[in-house]
């Protein structure tokens, strides 16, 4: 049995052959969505060729030339018999480039799974936030500003990067937008995001109108962030009331390195062992991703809790004090100093 992770689970029949993975045949649309036909790599009306490559052998279909073929990128633990694929970059470049926001599916702290393209039709501020960030505090501010401006057609929608709900739930008291749940932080990755928290604006269309900022629903840590939440939401008034933007808005947010993809499957990988109960695999891949995304916080300090780390500890402010040092570096349009000119 083999664990293949993409933007879900899935666990399914396979063997491992000179450190590959082979899904059995039958088992490669349950694991990818994808079939194997004539034409090439199949899943719904869109096919792609195999471009001279020969998926299926003696042994199954390779887990890695099946990610070649689709131009992904994956990383195999054929030791524990799991391997993570990376979403379609066409994704990212779409949001990125193109400002179209990703139709992405995630559960709920209730589990049921939720579209975000249901939140169409409604100018959306998308928050992301953790568990592991000061900003879980953020969310009444949140609240404030869409009771506020809800009956001009906006709303919240809150993503948390954490693995458990229920650590996540005693932050939503009095939450009444929807907060979903991304253990393996697929819009982290969609979006190409390395912080929380990161706030993105979705305009009625599904249109991205100002890509990854960094921004705040409350002053609660202004003197340690040097940030101010009040011109980022007097920003947001003025969208949702004028349809005024700023001209930040019209950047292009830098798209992750390939070392910075590879951290998110390692990161993902560490995940689902450590739901496993291989604690051993999990660090290993924890610590993989912290090394090649050392300043990407939804990977390095994400992965502290999950270690028995603390992540409001002395390491975490260590790693702070480095990270400022750098200059602050994240994906993102908007540096401290330019999300306070947001509202000018």
């Amino acid at each position: 049995m083999l664990t293949f992770l993409t933007d879900s689970v899935a666990h399914v029949e396979g063997t491992v052959v000179d450190q590959q993975l082979f899904f059995a045949p039958e088992s490669l649309e349950a694991a990818t969505g994808w079939t194997l036909k004539d034409v090439g790599l199949c899943r719904g009306p869109v096919c792609v060729p195999l471009r001279g490559l020969e998926l299926r052998g003696e042994h199954g279909v390779s887990v890695e030339r099946f990610a070649e073929v689709l131009g992904r990128s994956v990383i195999v633990d054929s030791e524990r018999g799991i391997a993570a694929m990376a979403v379609d970059p066409l994704i990212r470049v779409g949001a990125l480039r193109d400002k179209v926001a990703p139709e992405i599916v995630l559960p709920d702290l209730d589990g049921t799974l939720r579209s975000l393209i249901e939140f169409r039709g409604r100018k959306t501020l998308v928050v992301t936030f953790a568990t592991w960030c000061g900003c879980r505090y953020d969310l009444p501010g949140w609240q404030d500003l869409e009771d506020e401006l809800r009956e001009l057609g906006f709303g919240v929608l809150a993503i948390a990067f954490d693995d458990d709900p229920e650590e996540v739930r005693p932050f939503t008291n009095g939450i009444t937008f929807p907060v979903l749940l991304d253990r393996h932080h697929v819009v982290s990755e969609a979006y190409a995001m390395s912080n929380v928290p990161t706030v993105v604006w979705i305009d009625e269309d599904g249109r991205v109108v100002l890509p990854n900022s960094e921004a705040f629903g409350t002053d609660l840590f202004a003197d340690f962030t040097g940030v101010k939440s009040g011109p980022h939401l007097d920003a947001i008034r003025a969208w949702v009331q004028e349809g005024r933007v700023p001209e930040v808005a019209s950047l292009v947010v830098e798209d992750f390195s390939d070392e910075e993809i590879d951290a998110r499957l390692h990161f993902r990988i560490g995940v689902e062992l450590r739901g496993q109960g291989d604690l051993e695999g999990a660090s290993h891949h924890f610590a993989r991703a912290s090394e090649l995304a050392p300043f990407d916080w939804t990977v390095r300090r994400a992965a502290m809790p999950l270690t028995g780390r603390d992540p409001f500890g002395q390491e975490f402010l260590d790693l702070y004090d480095e990270w400022k040092a750098l200059g602050s570096p994240f994906h993102g349009i908007a540096s401290v100093a330019e999300v306070r000119r947001l509202a000018e």
